[in-house]
Formats: C-alpha cells, structure tokens, sequence
C-alpha cells in the first residue's frame, strides 16, 4: 500500500497541539516552531513510515471489533463514518496559532504535525502526548562547559515516531490503540449506528435490525461488529445464515419475510454474522461451540 505522499519531498511542516477540555470537542492548535524542531518532525515522519513498511506492504484493512497488538500496521478509509474526528484535523485550514498553548499541557491529550509536499499534496501526522508531557517538572541536568547543571527551562520530549498518517484517502495506523485514542472510536462508533444499520438494511434485507439497533446503541461491543460487518455484508445466503444460528445456538425466528433475533440473543447474532462464532465436529456425537477473539483469513 503506498502513501500518496512524497516524503522525501517535503515544501513545509508546521506543529501543533490538540487539547481536550472534559465535556468538549477537542480542539486543535498551530505552535510556532523552528527548523531544527521542524527537520526532527520529518525525521519522526519518515522513521514512522519505515517501520509500517517493514511490517507488511499489505496492511489489513481496521476492524473496530478485532483485537489488535500494540504495534501492528493497518488502515481505515478517512471518510469512514467512525474517523471524523481524523478527517476534521486533517482537512481544517486556518487554525489558530499560539506559541503559548504549552504554558498549560494538562489538557493536551496529542500533538501533531502537518506536512505539504512539493505536489501540494497534504499529510497529517498524530501521536498521543504522553511521553511528550510526561518529561515536564522532572529535574534535568546538561553539560556546559564540563560541567552538570540544572536545565531550568521547560522541556519538552518528542517521541521517535507518530501513532498514525493521515493522507487524501487513508489513515495509515502503526498503533491502533493510538487510532482509538486520538480518534475518540468509542463514542464514535456508538454515534454510527445508525448509520451503519442503514447500511446493513440495504444488503441484508432479510433481517429485521430495528431491535438490534436499539441494543447496539447502549452497547459498545455490539456498535463494534456493526461497525465491522458493514464492509462484509454483501452476498450473505439467508439460509445459510439461519443454519449458522441454529447450529450455535443463537434463537431466530423467519416471520414475515424477515429473520427477527429473539431478545437476549442479539450479541451472539452478530457474532455469527461477523464470523466469529464457530462449530467443530471432531467427535462423534459431541459438537463444540467456540467464540473467536480475533479472526484472519488463511
């Protein structure tokens, strides 16, 4: 998968902060800085697209159900529903500049840098700010002239690398918990029901979602494969389905030209509907039911 940016050709970066105050939208602000702070952003830039490359040159597309490890190359569509919060970041123009947004870092959760390349090309990169902040108030000493003293300065540590890239069609994430974090999936995802339910309703006339949604819509885990099933849910054979369910144990009934999910069953469907749900046969006579976590094609 390429990045629609050229990295090694760079026209301008600028810096920036995004604040959180509690019961807000974040908010997003330009901190002026120089061209060393600037080159160390490019650094950072380019150290960051090495180490996705070096995991795979076909990453897995970002499923809000899966199970992910910490350090692991994926993606999501910018326009997808659950990512505006990215997207706003990455198409505002005009934000404010403020070269004292750093006085106060209490409710700075991420900091960020923007690139232009000499196409005109926009890139945006992310990271969360604990490390970041985490250096302020310590006791720091350097070296001046052969000898130990205290910094007395603020400082500030950036890391060696961004948590995700932001392009004109893709977020490219090397910590899908950073994805999570930055892009406040949670309550993102919950806001998307209905959205992706309508979505659902299009492919998969058979079934009745009305009731599914209502439970989705308080439960995260369910907004997840929701979330997750909308990309796969063209094709899918009705009796094939009813004959998933029935052999794990999943209550459906076929009424009236639809498959209605009885109460209490509602995770468990979407489950089978997002494959996780699986029979095995090995003994005679004795069939095991089992949950998958996680799930990759072989």
């Amino acid at each position: 998968m390429n990045l629609k940016f050229t990295i090694t050709e760079i026209r301008s970066t600028e810096f920036g902060v995004g604040t959180l105050d509690r019961g807000s939208e974040p908010t997003f602000t330009v901190v002026p800085v120089d061209r060393d702070v600037k080159a160390a952003l490019r650094e950072m830039l380019a150290d960051t697209w090495g180490e996705m490359t070096a995991l795979t040159s076909k990453p897995a597309h970002y499923e809000a159900s899966e199970k992910y490890g910490s350090v692991e190359y994926v993606y999501l569509e910018i326009d997808d529903p659950i990512a505006s919060t990215l997207e706003d970041i990455h198409l505002a123009v005009n934000l404010d500049s403020d070269s004292s947004a750093l006085n106060d870092t209490g409710d700075m959760f991420c900091y960020f840098a923007r690139f232009v390349d000499k196409k005109g090309r926009k890139l945006t990169a992310l990271r969360r700010a604990g490390q970041f902040k985490g250096i302020l108030g310590k006791r720091l000493i350097s070296i001046l002239d052969d000898t130990l003293k205290l910094v007395q300065d603020r400082v500030f540590k950036l890391d060696s690398d961004f948590d995700l890239l932001i392009d004109e069609s893709d977020i490219h994430v090397l910590r899908p918990s950073g994805l999570e974090s930055l892009g406040g999936l949670q309550a993102a995802i919950l806001a998307s029901v209905k959205k992706n339910v309508a979505s659902l309703k299009a492919n998969l006339a058979f079934i009745s979602f009305d009731e599914i949604a209502s439970y989705a819509a308080v439960h995260p885990r369910a907004a997840r494969y929701l979330s997750s099933i909308r990309s796969q849910s063209k094709g899918v054979d009705r009796k094939a389905l009813q004959q998933l369910c029935t052999s794990n144990g999943v209550d459906c009934k076929f009424t009236k030209g639809q498959l209605h999910v009885q109460p209490g069953y509602e995770l468990a469907f979407l489950e089978v509907l997002d494959r996780r749900r699986y029979e095995i046969d090995l003994v005679t006579g004795a069939p095991e039911r089992f949950r998958a976590p996680s799930r990759q094609r072989v």
